[in-house]
């Protein structure tokens, strides 16, 4: 990606000013619902003035004409990624509970200017909401977004858990998780491609992490694909609730999916090889149903190794080809390197940013060529 450093010191400035001002915002607040923003992934706008969501990688992108950005978000919705321009991203944060306003940029030339935002956590504790921009211009049409799209759906893996962590004995903090340097992003920004992500840490196709032998399957991934929001537990999907809202699948009609699942089904040695394999054949077909026409890759990777490997390998070897036996010619199988520690580990063993890049240069190369994008 082209940087340009020439103004960039000086005109990004990162701060987190609080929702108690001494005196109204100053400057053209664009609300979430005016025509120049684009939106990408699953979000919400049952209150169309405070889209909402809580899945990683939803980006919030516009542009401007003017000197100063600034970001209004509800109190404690969590991280961000933001970008002006080419520049390099930096992240944002709205952690306090009275913090709803980020300066984004500050004393840039007075010319149009690009905004891009990635939302870099799992929300489904912060219940994050977009509530508009501050500019000190009018706002301007995005630029184009890519037309090819990829969905993945995946575990803490795809939400790039403790990436930015270096030592595998530290545990989750929200501070060391960047989906927007997963290898699901680093894939769709290499190839020009827009990335909708299904994503939660623990969610299995049966079961979650060391859940019992014979399944969760109300914290399932069958159980959250068809929604809007992801829901923490079943009985919040009560009707008129966010978590009830069923995603609208035209919205978004990914040329390929990746399924990266599987890891935490068969993370602890309690496992049923049977009731894993059905429960992936009844999601496969889930997804086909919604997205007749993609492609669906079958992933594998990159934190199971041994028994457990040789498991989730031959398991969706054999899934792929009675697929393909029952006529559906467009499931495919990718298997991730193992990690062996050489690129080190994030939280809890996870994926380093390092192993991150290495499986999004894999998969990129694998892409390229499926999907003939070159």
């Amino acid at each position: 990606m082209k940087k340009h450093f020439s103004f960039i010191l000086l005109a990004l400035v990162v701060m987190t000013a609080t929702a108690q001002h001494t005196l109204p915002l100053q400057g053209n607040i664009v609300k979430p619902t005016d025509g120049h923003i684009q939106y990408v992934g699953r979000i919400s706008f049952q209150n169309p003035e405070r889209p909402a969501w809580n899945y990683p990688g939803v980006q919030i992108n516009t542009a401007f004409e003017g000197t100063s950005a600034k970001l209004i978000c509800k109190p404690g919705s969590g991280y961000f990624m933001a970008q002006i321009d080419e520049a390099e991203p930096f992240k944002v944060a709205f952690r306090g509970q009275r913090d709803s306003v980020v300066t984004l940029a500050t004393a840039l030339p007075r010319a149009q200017h690009t905004v891009r935002l990635m939302y870099i956590i799992e929300g489904y504790e912060m219940r994050p909401e977009f509530w508009g921009f501050v500019f000190d211009g009018p706002v301007c049409d995005a630029p184009a977004l890519p037309t090819k799209n990829i969905e993945f759906i995946g575990n803490s893996i795809t939400c790039a858990y403790g990436n930015e962590d270096t030592y595998e004995g530290d545990h989750f903090q929200y501070e060391t998780e960047n989906h927007y340097y997963s290898y699901a992003q680093l894939t769709a920004r290499s190839l020009d491609a827009k990335a909708q992500i299904v994503a939660r840490s623990g969610i299995g196709v049966y079961r979650h992490y060391n859940g019992p032998k014979t399944g969760t399957p109300t914290t399932s991934m069958s159980t959250q694909y068809d929604y809007t929001i992801y829901a923490t537990d079943v009985s919040l999907r009560q009707p008129g609730t966010l978590e009830a809202e069923r995603w609208d699948f035209n919205r978004f009609r990914p040329d390929v999916v990746c399924i990266n699942l599987g890891t935490n089904d068969l993370s602890t040695r309690n496992y049923d090889v049977k009731l894993f394999r059905q429960a992936y054949e009844q999601l496969l077909r889930q997804i086909r149903g919604k997205n007749p026409k993609a492609k669906i890759v079958l992933l594998t990777g990159s934190m199971l190794n041994g028994k457990e490997l040789d498991v989730a390998r031959k398991t969706l070897d054999e899934i792929a080809e009675n697929a393909k036996k029952d006529g559906d010619h467009e499931v495919f199988r990718f298997d991730f390197t193992p990690a062996d520690g050489s690129l080190k580990y994030g939280a809890d063993w996870h994926p380093s940013l390092w192993q991150h890049q290495k499986m999004a240069a894999e998969l990129t190369a694998y892409l390229r060529a499926l999907m003939q994008w070159f």
